[in-house]
């Protein structure tokens, strides 16, 4: 079956790619992480000149990047997810459920860190909402003779224990390995996926 254009899908995409290139053609890359990174520290009333208000960074950062292999890992996932979910609950769905990720993500980076100085930037925690909505639609639920919703009710909280358990062992790997991983943001960002899949699938169909 042919999926509809993915409207929304296609302009994160195109604004994240544009966004990475215009900054590294610029040479702004590593100032621009300041400037429109998310800082969880910021949230207690740390002033960073020249930065971006604190309140859009959870934005602005998903368009920064840390290099090539980060932006194209990031789009990868974001496209082959981002279809699918946006042929279940639309454009406007995508779009919400992205943002909403986002702000999730630099939510749950800031609970674990407060007082963290150094930038959030990526697309990974808004992407996080996406492949919680696509884990939840198109995941195939463990075999259960209970009532349909407790069904659903266990396969939300097996998804969110597994994408949990998953993010902790990457963040227990990764000390050492030279980089940092925002472990919490995919978590945020997962969880606010999986509890807005099927509100904005029921939305989609009861306004068709």
């Amino acid at each position: 079956m042919k999926m509809p254009p993915a409207r929304a899908t296609t302009m994160i995409a195109v604004a994240t790619i544009a966004s990475y290139f215009i900054l590294a053609v610029a040479g702004l890359s590593e100032t621009a992480d300041f400037i429109g990174g998310f800082i969880p520290a910021r949230l207690g009333g740390i002033e960073l000149e020249g930065a971006l208000p604190v309140w859009i960074t959870p934005l602005s950062a998903t368009l920064l990047h840390a290099g090539i292999v980060h932006l194209g890992f990031n789009l990868l996932i974001l496209v082959y997810c981002g279809r699918s979910v946006e042929a279940a609950v639309g454009t406007f769905g995508t779009l919400l459920l992205y943002l909403i990720g986002a702000y999730a993500a630099a939510l749950a980076q800031y609970l674990a860190s407060p007082l963290d100085m150094s930038p959030m930037i990526g697309a990974s925690g808004a992407i996080s909402a996406l492949f919680g909505a696509y884990a939840l639609l198109f995941g195939r639920p463990r075999d259960s003779n209970m009532p349909p919703r407790v069904a659903y009710a266990l396969n939300v909280v097996w998804l969110a224990v597994a994408w949990v358990g998953i993010q902790l062992m990457i963040g227990f790997a990764m000390p050492g390995a030279g980089f940092t991983v925002a472990i919490w943001a995919h978590i945020g960002g997962f969880l606010a996926g999986l509890l807005l899949a099927r509100p904005l699938l029921l939305l989609k169909y009861r306004s068709a």
